[in-house]
C-alpha cells in the first residue's frame, strides 16, 4: 500500500451510508479552525481551547485556515453533550493533519472521547512508541480504536520465532511485524523474523554472527537492527557459548540482505559488544550500548560512521523521545538522564528505592519509567521528581510498556505477567505469558502494536503473544510529513481507515451492541491516551453516520484539488 503514502494523505473513520459530505444533516461537530476554535455545526457545541496558534497556513495554502498544536499543552476540550453520545451506532471522523518530518516529540492524539477509568469511548491518533525497553516499536503509525470495557482475557500464542530463548525486540515496519531474537547455541546467531500470522514466522536472516539482535527501529524508510552478545546469565540462564561480540548496526534490504552500518566505538573505553537501544530524534538515528565497554551515546552519520556524543557517567540505555528531549534509563544505579540534542546531558533524578531503570512510556501526556527491584512504575513530575504509581502484583521488575487502544500496559519479571494501569496506584493483571518450569526468571520484555492487537515477546520460552482490547484498526506504515487528510470509520461491524480516499486498514469483526462508546467525558481535539498532538489540524468533523467509500473518495479528491496537488 505504499502508493497511498505520496502527496496528500486522507484518513477517514467511516460508519454508515450517505453521499452528501458537505451540509450533512448528520454532522455532529465541525471545527474548521479557520480563525477560531468554535464548532460551526448546527449544534454549536461548547468548548474551551488552550494554546492553539490560529495564524497557520492550511492545506489549501491560505493563511489563517488551520490550527497549530504544540505537543505540550494545546487542546480543544468540547463539553459533553447528548449529541456526542454515539452509543453503539455508526460514526465518522474526517480531518486534515500536518506533521514535521524531524521530530523531537511523539506526534500524539488527534480526536478522542474516552474514559480511562471505565475504558469506554473512542480514540484516533498517531502512535510513536520508543523506549519499549531496547526498541522503537511503532513510529508514525495511525490508529483508531473503540472500547466499552471489552478486553479479551486470553492472550493468544503467536508462536516461537526460530529457536530463540528471548524475543529482544518487536518492531512494525511497512505494515509487518518483525522480531529480533537471542539464540543460545555455540553455532547459533541472533536473527530477525517476520510474522506471517497464526504461529508462523519467516526468517529474514542473521545480520552478523553474534548471538542476539537486541534492538530494532525504522529510520528514513528502512528497518535497522542492532546486534549484541547477550549475557544470558543476567536472566539466570546458562551463559551462551557464543562469545562473538556484537555492537554493530545493520540496515535491512530484504530477506537475508543486511548492510553493515558500522560499530559503536567509544574513544576512551573501546568498542561496544552490545547495541542496547535505537531511536530516531530530530531526524537522526541514535544508539546506545547496554553493556560495558563502549558506554555513551552515538549518532549515525551515514555509511559506517557513528559519532560519539559523550556519556553521563553510566551506560545510556533504552532511549525515549518526549517534549523536545531524549531520556535514558540506567542499568547502573537507575538514575534517569535527559539529552538536549546539543551535546548536553542533565540528571533528572532517580525513582526512590530502585537500582535499575528499564523502559519508558508516554501516557496521557506524562512520561513513565519501569524499574527494578520492586516491580514499580514511576511518573515523571519534572525537575528530579519521580512519582510512584504502584507495584505490579508481587513482581520484582517492570520492563516493556506500551499504550494501546486507550490503555497502558506493562510486562514484568519473574513471572512474565502483563498488567494494565487503572489509574492512581492500581494495576490489573491480564495474564502470565511465559510458564516455563524450573527457571528463576521469566520476562515479558518487548511490545508492539500491530494489526489492531498488542504483541509481547518473552524469555525463556521465546514465544510472542498477542492481546485484543476493544477493537482497533491500525496502519503500520509511517505517516508522511506535511498535510495529509485523515478519516476513520466505525461501520456496522468493522472499523476502517482510509488514506487518500483508499481503504488501508480494518479491524476484526464485532457485534455493534457490544460497543456502546457513550461516555460523559469531554471530546478532546489534539489530545488523547498518548499525548498532546504535535502538528497542525484543519477541518475537523464528526459525523453521526458512516461516510461511504464514494464520500471519502470525493472528499479526498476535493481536498487534493484545493491544496493544489
Amino acid at each position: 500500500m505504499n502508493r497511498f503514502l505520496t502527496g496528500s494523505l486522507v484518513l477517514l473513520f467511516v460508519c454508515g451510508t450517505g453521499s452528501n459530505v458537505r451540509g450533512d444533516d448528520k454532522l455532529i461537530g465541525d471545527w474548521p479552525l479557520a480563525g477560531d476554535t468554535l464548532d460551526h455545526s448546527s449544534n454549536k457545541l461548547k468548548s474551551r481551547a488552550r494554546d492553539i496558534d490560529l495564524k497557520v497556513v492550511g492545506p489549501s495554502g491560505q493563511a489563517n485556515t488551520a490550527g497549530g498544536f504544540d505537543g505540550r499543552t494545546s487542546v480543544i476540550e468540547v463539553d459533553d453533550n447528548p449529541a456526542l453520545h454515539l452509543g453503539a451506532g455508526e460514526f465518522s471522523i474526517s480531518l486534515w493533519a500536518n506533521t514535521q518530518e524531524k521530530l523531537d516529540d511523539v506526534l500524539g492524539d488527534l480526536v478522542a472521547k474516552y474514559d480511562p477509568q471505565t475504558r469506554t469511548g473512542f480514540n484516533l491518533g498517531i502512535l510513536n512508541l520508543s523506549g519499549v525497553t531496547s526498541t522503537q516499536s511503532n513510529h508514525r503509525h495511525l490508529y483508531f480504536g473503540i472500547d466499552a470495557d471489552k478486553i479479551d482475557p486470553q492472550w493468544t500464542d503467536c508462536g516461537r520465532p526460530g529457536d530463540n530463548l528471548y524475543v529482544c525486540a518487536l518492531c512494525v515496519y511497512k505494515g509487518e511485524l518483525y522480531a529480533g531474537t537471542f539464540e543460545h547455541g555455540a553455532d547459533q546467531a541472533g536473527h530477525v523474523y517476520r510474522f506471517e500470522g497464526g504461529q508462523q514466522w519467516v526468517d529474514c536472516g542473521s545480520p552478523d554472527s553474534s548471538n542476539a539482535v537486541q534492538t530494532l527501529a525504522v529510520f528514513e524508510g528502512h528497518l535497522y537492527a542492532g546486534t549484541g552478545r547477550y549475557l544470558s546469565a543476567g536472566s539466570a540462564l546458562p551463559e551462551s557459548p557464543n562469545e562473538t561480540p556484537g555492537g554493530k548496526v545493520y540496515r535491512y534490504e530484504g530477506p537475508g540482505q543486511w548492510v553493515d552500518c558500522g560499530k559503536l566505538q567509544n574513544p576512551k573505553t573501546g568498542e561496544s559488544f552490545t547495541t542496547g537501544g535505537l531511536v530516531v530524534y530530530q531526524g537522526a538515528l541514535y544508539a546506545g550500548p547496554s553493556k560495558h565497554p563502549g558506554r555513551g551515546l552515538y549518532r549515525y552519520e551515514g555509511g559506517k560512521n557513528w559519532e560519539f556524543l559523550g556519556e553521563p557517567g553510566h551506560r545510556v540505555t533504552f532511549p525515549v523521545v518526549h517534549n523536545g528531549s531524549m531520556y535514558f534509563a540506567s542499568l547502573d544505579g537507575g538514575g534517569i538522564e535527559r539529552y538536549d540534542g546539543e551535546g548536553k546531558f542533565a540528571d533528572v533524578g532517580k525513582p526512590e528505592g530502585i537500582t535499575q531503570s528499564y523502559g519508558f512510556a508516554i501516557y496521557r501526556g506524562d512520561l513513565y519509567c519501569s524499574t527494578w527491584p520492586n516491580g514499580e512504575v514511576f511518573r515523571y513530575g519534572g525537575g528530579q521528581d519521580w512519582i510512584n504509581v504502584g507495584r505490579l502484583g508481587d513482581e520484582k521488575e517492570v520492563m516493556g510498556m506500551a499504550v494501546y487502544n486507550g490503555g497502558f500496559f506493562a510486562g514484568t519479571l519473574p513471572l512474565a505477567e502483563v498488567y494494565r494501569y487503572d489509574g492512581g496506584s492500581n494495576w490489573s493483571r491480564t495474564g502470565q505469558l511465559d510458564t516455563t518450569p524450573n527457571v528463576k526468571y521469566r520476562r515479558a520484555w518487548s511490545m508492539a502494536v500491530h494489526d489492531g492487537r498488542l504483541y509481547c515477546g518473552t524469555l525463556p520460552s521465546g514465544h510472542v503473544y498477542s492481546l485484543e482490547a476493544g477493537k482497533s484498526a491500525t496502519y503500520g506504515h509511517a505517516l508522511p510529513a506535511g498535510w495529509v487528510h485523515l478519516a476513520a470509520v466505525r461501520g456496522r461491524d468493522h472499523l476502517r481507515l482510509y488514506v487518500n480516499g483508499k481503504l488501508v486498514a480494518r479491524s476484526s469483526q464485532f457485534a455493534a451492541k457490544d460497543y456502546d462508546v457513550s461516555t460523559t467525558k469531554p471530546l478532546t481535539i489534539g489530545f488523547g491516551p498518548q499525548d498532546h498532538f504535535n502538528g497542525k489540524l484543519a477541518e475537523v468533523r464528526l459525523y453521526g453516520r458512516a461516510l461511504t467509500d464514494a464520500d471519502i473518495a470525493q472528499l479526498a479528491k476535493v481536498k487534493k484539488s484545493a491544496a493544489g496537488q
